[in-house]
């Protein structure tokens, strides 16, 4: 019986990449009886299911699929990154399918009947990480495969130089943040409960019905005061002007798709405080909303009349020369940090700053200190300790660090990450309540209009599952593992009691297990990470994401070479490809000149972890094969350095794939396992290794003239393929290597 592998078609530069690389894939997985079918969860894919009953066509809902699929104990999915939208790369996907002929409806910014409101909720579900709470049904695994460290040690990336007297910063709120008015509780039964809002007047809106909460489960609230936020803002933004430093924001508008728009608009409103102020009934007419940040609002300004429009960009020019220096995403084009709130995502920023020795890009090109606002203080702190950390110890050396594999709690939309459906911004002053099904109250806060108020929800099953999972690693690695939890943030308060039960049932003898603060937690691993020790940090759903940036990018200078699994806890298996997004930039090169610089070593590792899986499942020897030639494949690719170069006329990822696939062939034909596969794949490997060096030449020979695949959120296939896969020699191989299973 034929095993199937569920792979993604998704966004950007990995979904052209998958061109190339699938059908390599599928003619090797082949050989071991293997399919691979194709899901669609682009962000254009997943519009069109969402409005498929208006369309000609039925469009598939694959991440559905793929949802259902995550249940069953036979699964084998393969993730790569996706889109997480936020509403200006909606609004630019439907305007692109709209151009393409497609009956889809725009996104209405502003409700102004129940037609609006439906199609905002819908969506909603494509809005921000829709993807991944789905198909998450397990914890996370995430570590550097062996061989990859290997080569970041043998070849240490660059680091900018950190000094003691740098100015960089992070900043955050002291009081009035989501950590400063947590509340948290562990539910004794089950019960059915609501989230309403009690005005100032007795009057009672109900915020969120029907919520389902389990036995054992932790849910906590916490509010983040609007007022105390732009106070924060303000000081911020003169204490940067006073220092000489520029001015960054750091949020997840992305993933936190209700909250961090919000907060990312305050920025935009109290940065550009006296335009709003002056220019308020303009600007309101003008339906400009700062939460979809200046490059939106810039938009808007254009089309108004010539005198207002004028006087508003004087205006706002005036701000951003005499307020504090914006940092810039890119200086050439004029790109603040404050133009596009998917812009700057804090689990790369914040990583890709430090490693910068602290420095980011100002308007004119040059590099400066910062001062990073990352307004709660829940996990800013640990970004702090790494800049203290490497302002009195200057920067890390790849050279010599040790590593930090994460082990991250976020199954069944654990924590945080769990909250866009329970997260509102009040429309009214008063108190918010969760209230059960008998009438008692489980949470409570007292809120001012405008508020950001959000309940989040921890399973007890994924708990366990988790604790279960850090200690499988500690004992298969014998590695010391440390909770990154923090006693005196209600949440965790819960979550420590629970560790606590869940590991004096596990068998822990001889294992170095401890729970820290986040704080002291980032100190006592980046010691050890410069001794050369490693060290596995357990964590919840956010550090999760956090950390599988932070470590991955000082260790190896990106995150995307990460091995991603989520033993799914059906039985399954998630394959997850790096963690460093879809890199839009890249798309910009390709389009440009035809040269795609997407390293695939992530799709490469998270393949191997599937062939291991299925083979450890099935003890089938065949697949067992497949798994051990691409290792030694990959390990061969490494020591000779054949990811793709950033220039054009040299390597892409198309070489990269056709290295990797002549390694993969003559591992294959080296073996002495199976005498049939040995005999299948040796005459085409001997061609294979002797046209190489033509093969690499063709294909970099193409680069260098702009190209044209029909669409940016929806490429047009047979225009991709052409592009993609344009050497007739090396497609004529892969095709042999597919037909060899045939015949």
């Amino acid at each position: 019986m034929s095993q199937t592998i569920f792979y993604t078609k998704v966004d950007e530069a990995p979904a052209l990449a998958t061109y190339s690389f699938l059908p390599i894939l599928r003619a090797f997985v082949a050989l071991a009886d293997i399919d691979i079918e194709v899901k669609d969860i682009s962000l254009a894919g997943r519009i069109l299911a969402i409005f498929s009953k208006n369309l000609s066509k039925q469009y598939e809902d694959g991440l559905k699929e793929l949802g259902d699929l995550a249940q069953n104990p036979d699964a084998v999915i393969i993730k790569l990154p996706n889109i997480s939208a936020s509403i200006p790369q909606l609004q630019a996907a439907i305007k692109e399918l709209q151009e393409s002929g497609f009956d889809v409806p725009n996104y209405p910014l502003e409700v102004k009947n129940s037609e609006d409101l439906k199609i905002q909720k819908l969506y909603s579900k494509v809005l921000g990480s829709a993807v991944n709470p789905v198909l998450r049904e397990g914890n996370s695994d995430r570590r550097a495969a062996k061989a990859i460290k290997a080569y970041a040690k043998k070849h240490p990336h660059s680091m900018g130089e950190w000094k003691s007297d740098s100015k960089t910063d992070v900043a955050h709120m002291s009081s009035n943040d989501f950590y400063g008015t947590e509340k948290s509780i562990t539910l004794e039964k089950a019960t059915i409960a609501k989230i309403e809002l009690e005005d100032k007047n007795g009057k009672k809106y109900i915020l969120k019905d029907n919520l389902k909460l389990l036995e054992k489960e932790i849910i906590d609230g916490a509010v983040m005061s609007i007022s105390a936020l732009e106070g924060f803002y303000d000081k911020q933004i003169n204490e940067a002007k006073e220092e000489g430093v520029l001015l960054s924001l750091h949020l997840k508008a992305t993933m936190m798709k209700i909250s961090d728009p919000i907060m990312f608009g305050a920025a935009v409103r109290v940065y550009f405080k006296s335009v709003f102020k002056k220019y308020s009934d303009i600007l309101e007419k003008a339906e400009i909303n700062p939460n979809h940040g200046l490059g939106a609002m810039l938009e808007k300004v254009k089309n108004l009349p010539t005198e207002s429009r004028e006087m508003i960009m004087i205006d706002i020019e005036k701000v951003l020369k005499e307020n504090a220096m914006l940092a810039m995403v890119d200086s050439d084009q004029g790109i603040t940090n404050l133009h596009v709130p998917s812009d700057v995502i804090v689990d790369a920023s914040m990583p890709s700053m430090i490693r910068s020795g602290g420095k980011m890009w100002d308007s004119d090109g040059k590099t400066q200190d910062t001062k990073a606002l990352i307004p709660d203080r829940t996990y800013a702190r640990v970004y702090a300790a790494v800049i203290d950390d490497c302002k009195k110890n200057g920067a890390l050396s790849p050279s010599i660090l040790g590593t930090v594999p994460n082990v991250g709690l976020m199954a069944q939309k654990a924590e945080e990450y769990g909250s866009h459906d329970t997260t509102f911004q009040l429309q009214a002053s008063g108190v918010v309540r969760v209230v059960d099904k008998e009438g008692n109250t489980l949470l409570s806060h007292e809120v001012e209009k405008g508020d950001i108020w959000r309940m989040c929800m921890t399973k007890d099953e994924p708990i366990r599952d988790w604790v279960k999972l850090a200690v499988a690693r500690a004992r298969a690695s014998l590695m010391p593992a440390i909770f990154w939890l923090d006693e005196k943030r209600p949440h965790d308060a819960e979550l420590i009691k629970k560790v606590k039960t869940y590991l004096g049932k596990e068998d822990t003898k001889d294992l170095k297990i401890s729970i820290l603060s986040p704080e002291k937690a980032t100190k006592t691993t980046l010691k050890r990470m410069r001794e050369g020790k490693d060290t596995i940090s357990v964590t919840g759903n956010v550090l999760r994401d956090y950390n599988t940036d932070l470590f991955p990018i000082l260790e190896l200078g990106t995150s995307a070479k990460m091995l991603s699994i989520v033993p799914l806890m059906k039985g399954g298996g998630l394959f997850e490809t790096g963690a460093g997004g879809s890199a839009p930039k890249h798309v910009q090169q390709f389009l440009s000149e035809n040269h795609l610089r997407w390293d695939s070593l992530g799709e490469f590792m998270a393949l191997g972890a599937a062939l291991e899986h299925i083979a450890s499942k099935t003890n089938n020897s065949k697949v067992s094969l497949l798994a051990k030639s691409l290792d030694s494949a990959i390990e061969r690719f490494l020591d000779e350095d054949r990811s793709p170069s950033r220039k054009s006329k040299e390597i892409d990822s198309r070489g990269s794939h056709a290295y990797l696939a002549l390694y993969w062939a003559l591992a294959l034909s080296a073996q002495d396992e199976n005498k049939e596969i040995k005999e299948h794949i040796s005459p085409i490997a001997t061609r294979f290794e002797n046209e190489i060096d033509v093969i690499i030449n063709e294909l970099n020979e193409i680069q260098g003239k702009s190209v044209d695949i029909g669409g940016y959120y929806l490429p047009n296939d047979e225009k991709a393929v052409e592009i993609l896969r344009p050497n007739t020699k090396l497609n004529d191989i892969i095709k042999k290597i597919m037909d060899s299973k045939n015949g």
